[in-house]
């Protein structure tokens, strides 16, 4: 029996959830939703799939993500919520050996950006939000890492894992990371027609930063695109798409949007990738539709 999950805050404390409930020693399969969705990760029966897409032979399922909705029997809980790990810990109530219940209300929080903007402009003040910016997706040689904040998240209040000399090594840099993440932002993100525009692709390394940083930066703006080079394979095009979490003049559905291009996600938060050969059509039409502002419902 595994977990399979993905690599960001929410995934991380499914799998903190999951390993108390149901006594689970093993190794966190970590992966990202496309790679699982192309079928590049073998689902072996018994497994338990958390925050990401539905997969056959799966044991049991949690997941919250709107495009990912399916029309078939099950074992595990698909609602549209804040986080999968609310769902899990809704599930197992009354199965765990301490008190998750802070720890579920900043996932639920964090994934679902209910932030205020003091909590964004400075994340060092608030210990989850800082803790889910030391987690970026993409990043497999941080496998370890997620594993050990498996681990302390388990046993561990939040000062206390805040307390370990790498969880504290990896929260300072991530200031300083954003700090930088913010100039780059600025110079190279353009704004039209209240649809905030960042492009990385020109870049070597796509930077990692703040998520809603740019939200801040950009007030008039009511939604953001990241266009970058996928980072596992430089043949392909990522582009991340976002409501503005300040400003909620978006109508858009944009899990919808771009399921059309083989992504998905929330109604207010998405994501997809594309060969380099069809990006610019694609995010032609993506930012066409966003500036045009009708609801696809």
């Amino acid at each position: 029996m595994r977990i399979v999950t993905r690599p960001d805050f929410d995934g991380i404390v499914c799998a903190v959830l999951l390993r108390d409930a149901l006594k689970i020693r093993g190794p966190v399969k970590w992966v990202e939703p496309s790679v699982l969705q192309s079928g590049q990760v073998e689902i072996h029966k018994g497994d338990i799939i958390a925050n990401l897409p539905y997969q056959d032979n799966c044991a049991l399922w949690f997941d919250h993500h709107y495009t990912n909705r399916i029309y078939r029997s099950f074992r595990g809980v698909f609602r549209i919520a804040p986080s999968a790990a609310g769902l899990i810990y809704e599930y197992y109530n009354g199965h765990f050996k301490r008190d998750y219940s802070e720890l579920v209300d900043a996932t639920d929080k964090i994934d679902s950006a209910d932030l205020t903007l003091d909590q964004v402009l400075y994340p060092e003040k608030y210990g989850y939000v800082v803790l889910s910016m030391t987690i970026f997706s993409g990043d497999h040689a941080s496998e370890l890492y997620w594993n050990k904040l498996v681990a302390l998240l388990g046993v561990y209040d939040i000062d206390k894992v805040l307390d370990d000399p790498e969880v504290k090594q990896r929260c300072e840099a991530v200031i300083r990371q954003n700090k930088q993440y913010a100039v780059l932002l600025e110079e190279n993100t353009r704004l039209e027609k209240n649809v905030s525009i960042t492009d990385f692709r020109h870049l070597p390394k796509t930077p990692v930063g703040n998520r809603f940083l740019v939200y801040s930066l950009f007030p008039d703006s009511y939604v953001h695109i990241k266009i970058h080079l996928d980072e596992e394979n430089g043949e392909m095009v990522t582009v991340n798409v976002g409501h503005s979490i300040f400003n909620s003049g978006c109508k858009v559905n944009v899990g919808l949007l771009l399921a059309e291009y083989g992504g998905g996600g929330h109604p207010g938060a998405a994501s997809a990738r594309f060969p380099i050969s069809k990006s610019d059509e694609h995010i032609t039409q993506i930012i066409d539709a966003l500036q045009k502002n009708e609801s696809n419902e």
